[in-house]
């Protein structure tokens, strides 16, 4: 097949290329397969799930992004000439993604950190930086705080919630009310 459309002369000095033939089919026969093979997997699970909205949710998200992981490797595979060029090309992409995205990267990476270390946890209160508060929530890229202080003289609640990144536990210094040697914390009045 390859031979036929090597030197295909479509009337206007046009010239079809083989591998550029059988790359263009090869992407569309696997992105189709793909998508059936998708189409497929989530029937069968929302057969098993029923009516759990969550879980089908759940589903549908992480079999799209296994779905644009795979897409992407096999479109790689298929379009450029080895693996070693692969490898250059993820790589490149990678380091571009880690300049264009360092804050969600540090987000990231001060959850592992807040995870892993425990310096501090929901219901402590905690002073970072600037902010202090109440911790009430903890996610991946940011925790929340009720705000204490501030116009306020005392510490009492102000009632404004802080999101805070997580990557400031790296460049900011922590103090928490929660740990330490004694259960009190001495204020004079």
């Amino acid at each position: 097949m390859g031979d036929y459309l090597s030197d295909l002369n479509l009337g206007s000095d046009f010239v079809i290329r083989a591998d550029l033939v059988s790359k263009v089919l090869g992407t569309v026969i696997s992105l189709l397969v793909l998508w059936l093979v998708r189409k497929l997997v989530l029937g069968m699970a929302f057969k098993r799930l029923g009516e759990d909205a969550t879980a089908v949710y759940r589903w549908r998200k992480s079999t799209a992004y296994a779905g644009w992981g795979i897409a992407f490797f096999l479109v790689g595979v298929i379009w450029l000439h080895s693996f070693g060029s692969l490898a250059t090309v993820v790589g490149l992409i990678s380091a571009g993604l880690a300049v264009a995205l360092k804050d969600p990267l540090m987000n990231l990476a001060g959850w592992f950190f807040i995870l892993s270390r425990k310096p501090f946890g929901p219901g402590d209160r905690i002073e970072l930086g600037r902010f202090r508060g109440d911790v009430v929530d903890q996610g991946i890229f940011t925790f929340s705080l009720m705000e204490i202080g501030n116009w306020v003289d005392a510490d009492d609640r102000t009632g404004r919630l802080l999101l805070v990144p997580n990557g400031q536990i790296f460049t900011e210094v922590l103090a928490n009310y929660n740990k330490g040697w004694f259960d009190l914390i001495w204020n004079e009045l």
